[in-house]
């Protein structure tokens, strides 16, 4: 990703280097794949309590669940329809009551799974039951860990929307229950244990704590868009004049709701806690020992979806992070304690950050302004493990809360299992996963070519093709969005020097 996020020495840490081991440290060698689809995933989803079912969505506009209460698990056992382009977010309600799609028809579609786990869902149930309509792409939703009856909406045209359906039973949006903001927003999520905070984001920059009480209701109740604290996103690099704002693209909390991470374009993901506004931790792969032309941990062409998780119930002192990446492979980061990364962070003063004889790296801050004093985070710079068996990008991940588990998908059609043991209580058998990861081809083929020139002339390439022929030219057509767009420099494609206009969180 290019040396735009080097730590200074003393402020990097490996994998090994936090609490005891857990399975997830010995690696995750076998794997299984999950075939239903017919193009790209963009969304996965583990049920509440216990996640015993799964939900995923993508470009093919079905929505698959998957029960891993069976013995052998090749197929789902229910798929809904309704959705009409691309599915990007999926949720289950706090007590699996429904289940929420969102996507680029601008609509949240809402399904009764309520009889799901009592096998009483007719497999003629395919249909939503509620459609709550948007005037842009649903980005995000996100469900009340409280009530079954509440979740938040997020899309493009700068609206979070607040539906209760204990108080309002339409499906028509009011205006007290809508926040309008002059960004888009890219991400939203209910904060885990305490009922009334939530978190956003947008397409600048902004990432804020907002508290639900003083964000929706009559003009006179509301105050400063119900934002309690905002997280600073904003990064310098030593000895370069202009700074960066990377833009979030999607946002996670830990199961106890102490630790937030921020996926954003052309940067790596980062760690926060609720309590302070600057980074505590960043997770790279810069220390990982690689061949000549293999590419590390990168996130520059698509919208990647990360999850924090623990390597099985019974183990509540190690969290994990687990994101996607554009060399095909998802990655592993054990976090160490919230205490040990504020320690380690580093804060520099303004005169020392401009002393050009100190430290000549060009390592990254994150700042307010240029004139304020910049924080270096801990760099975990070795992954737990690197998950492999992908021949293209991996957008989303999840940490299963029971099983020592954990999901992946992307541009294939098949979801990835990956796994410590060669069996599981769903599965009788999980193979050995090739340790060999795709190389990205360094100019264009004759085949990528033919692909590209079909789009040009608005034609679809993979129109008449069979499944794994039209899989094989979508791959082609994002590696060439690969060499055009990735392991870009955010210093270079997002720039934003001060006296620029620098947006506020983006409210109205």
């Amino acid at each position: 990703m290019g040396p735009h996020s080097r730590a200074r020495p003393g402020s990097t840490i490996g994998s090994s280097a936090s609490a005891s081991s857990t399975l997830f440290d010995y690696g995750l060698a076998y794997s299984m794949k999950l075939r239903a689809h017919s193009s790209c995933i963009n969304a996965l989803a583990l049920s509440s309590n216990g996640g015993r079912f799964l939900a995923s969505g993508g470009d093919d506009l079905k929505l698959h669940l998957w029960d891993f209460h069976q013995e052998d698990i090749t197929k789902p056992n229910h798929t809904f329809i309704g959705p009409r382009s691309n599915i990007f977010c999926l949720e289950f309600s706090r007590s699996n009551q429904f289940l929420f799609a969102g996507g680029t028809d601008a609509i949240v579609h809402q399904y009764d799974v309520s009889r799901l786990e009592s096998g009483l869902l007719s497999q003629n149930d395919k249909l939503p039951t509620s459609m709550f309509r948007e005037n842009d792409t649903i980005r995000d939703v996100t469900c009340s860990p409280f009530h079954d009856e509440v979740f938040l909406s997020a899309s493009d045209n700068g609206r979070i929307v607040h539906h209760d359906a204990r108080l309002h039973h339409s499906t028509t949006v009011r205006a007290a229950d809508i926040i309008q903001l002059t960004a888009e927003i890219t991400s939203v999520k209910f904060h885990p244990t305490m009922e009334h905070l939530f978190v956003t984001s947008d397409s600048h920059s902004n990432v804020c704590l907002r508290d639900v009480r003083m964000a929706f209701g009559p003009l006179k109740t509301r105050s400063n868009e119900g934002i309690v604290r905002t997280f600073q996103t904003t990064i310098a690099k030593r000895n370069t004049k202009t700074m960066s704002n990377p833009e979030p693209s999607s946002l996670a909390f830990d199961q106890e709701g102490q630790k937030l991470a921020v996926t954003s374009l052309h940067y790596y993901p980062t760690i926060y806690t609720l309590s302070d506004p600057y980074p505590i931790a960043i997770c790279t792969g810069n220390a990982v020992k690689r061949s000549p032309g293999q590419r590390s941990y990168s996130n520059s062409c698509t919208i990647k979806h990360g999850c924090f998780g623990k390597a099985g119930p019974s183990i509540s002192d190690v969290d994990y992070y687990c994101g996607g990446s554009d060399d095909f492979c998802g990655y592993l980061w054990k976090i160490p304690p919230v205490e040990r990364l504020i320690a380690q962070r580093e804060e520099i003063s303004v005169s020392e950050w401009r002393n050009k004889k100190d430290h000549l790296t060009p390592f990254v801050g994150f700042t307010e302004k240029s004139d304020s004093p910049k924080f270096v985070p801990t760099e975990i710079s070795t992954p737990s493990a690197i998950l492999k068996g992908h021949n293209s990008i991996v957008n989303t991940t999840l940490i299963h809360p029971q099983f020592p588990l954990i999901l992946t998908a992307g541009i294939e059609s098949a979801i990835t299992l990956h796994s410590p043991f060669p069996s599981s209580p769903f599965s009788g058998q999980l193979s050995l996963t090739p340790q060999e990861v795709r190389q990205l081809p360094s100019t264009a083929t004759m085949e990528e070519a033919q692909v590209i020139n079909s789009l040009l002339l608005g034609m679809d390439p993979t129109d008449g093709e069979n499944a794994e022929e039209a899989e094989i030219d979508t791959i082609r057509l994002f590696d060439r969005i690969i060499r055009m767009e990735g392991e870009a420099d955010p210093f270079e494609v997002r720039p934003w020097a001060e006296d620029e206009t620098n947006p506020d969180t983006g409210s109205s």
